[in-house]
């Protein structure tokens, strides 16, 4: 590749937006062109303009999960007309949006992935794309186009070289800075990915909320509206201020899955209650239970809120946690300098013997200025 690249990422929820964002900052930086890709879903397209990113909406996302099925060739014909009049040299993603603009295109495109997919997902995937990048506690082998990283891609906005707590978000949530508080996050489950899949009923979140509540405070962040009587509850912040809360938080409760580990990288003690959990879960979610004990992973809703409950009245919790999550950070890397450093080393970044561990221990400091955060 030539030495100033044009790059286009594509953003497709709010967590591609926090798992990008210092890595485009670092390439803009280092004098690359920067293209930005957006769905609107959810809240991706808010949490750009907070952070002062410009983007290209290529898909309105419709509400139902057979929609979005539909709607994927139209948004990929989308992506693929702006893309052709910029003329990218790379595309990066997280899933098919991403690969199959590139194959319109006729450019290479590379992945990353932390969720594994069904032996069809990786069908329709490994013959286009150039590299599969997954966490190295990824359980599947994806075959010789497969690179894995000591890292989980949360390491790239909340690793102690981007993300610094700001305590000034207790005055946001009005409480002070002695106050115990919970947070519980709820998903929408209208994905493709989600079919099939449970979290809590209303029923159950209100449980939920009555254990916790004899010890704490309680805030709720959900992706579907609540009923009446919890939207008391409902967290009132910037988009952007979300992971001041999760560090700050007692305890994360949620049936969704990337504030989980979110939380466990940030040393908050967290719950997680979905039926993907279990037998066949994701390989991050096995490796932080089983190896760092950070968190605690349920497909019985029951037993997830009777853990609520035994430790939601423990006051030593959150130090306990930290020194867990510490043997977690010596073990990891920053997936931001990675991810610069494959980039900008492509195509050579492909070739099997590059030492990408070295490179990203010799890449420079990319700490981020306040404006940035």
């Amino acid at each position: 590749m030539s030495d100033n690249m044009k790059i286009a990422f594509f953003i497709n929820t709010p967590a591609h937006v926090h798992f990008h964002k210092y890595t485009i900052r670092e390439l803009e930086r280092r004098g690359h062109t920067v293209l930005l890709l957006a769905r609107n879903y959810g809240d991706t397209l808010k949490l750009l303009e907070e952070l002062g990113f410009r983007y290209f909406m290529y898909s309105d996302v419709p509400d139902s999960k057979y929609g979005k099925i539909i709607n994927f060739p139209f948004s990929v014909l989308a992506a693929f007309r702006y893309l052709r009049l910029q003329k990218p040299d790379l595309l990066i993603g997280i899933g098919l949006y991403s690969t199959y603009t590139s194959l319109l295109l006729k450019k290479p495109c590379v992945i990353f992935t932390d969720s594994e997919p069904t032996n069809f997902q990786f069908m329709l995937l490994k013959p286009i794309v150039k590299a599969i990048i997954t966490p190295s506690a990824f359980q599947m082998d994806l075959g010789p186009k497969h690179i894995k990283i000591n890292t989980y891609k949360e390491f790239a906005y909340l690793h102690a070289n981007y993300f610094k707590p700001d305590s000034s978000i207790y005055e946001l949530l009005e409480i002070s800075q002695d106050s115990d508080f919970v947070l519980l996050r709820f998903n929408a489950f209208d994905a493709v990915h989600d079919v099939g899949i449970k979290g809590f009923t209303i029923d159950e979140k209100r449980t939920l909320i009555r254990e916790i509540e004899h010890y704490s405070k309680v805030f709720i962040s959900s992706e579907i509206n609540l009923p009446e009587d919890l939207q008391k509850y409902v967290i009132k912040i910037p988009k952007h201020r979300i992971h001041d809360v999760i560090y700050y938080a007692k305890m994360i409760v949620a049936d969704t899955q990337t504030i989980i580990t979110e939380a466990a990288v940030l040393g908050t003690p967290a719950i997680r209650y979905n039926t993907f959990a279990g037998e066949h879960d994701m390989g991050n979610f096995v490796e932080l239970e089983k190896k760092y004990h950070l968190i605690f992973s349920f497909n019985d809703s029951q037993k997830a809120i009777n853990k609520v409950a035994e430790l939601v009245y423990n006051p030593k919790l959150k130090k306990e946690w930290i020194q867990k999550r510490d043997r977690l950070l010596a073990d990891k890397i920053d997936a931001t300098r990675f991810m610069v450093s494959f980039i900008e080393n492509y195509p050579d970044s492909l070739n099997q013997t590059f030492d990408y561990q070295k490179d990203v221990i010799k890449t420079g400091s990319m700490v981020p200025s306040k404006s940035d955060l």
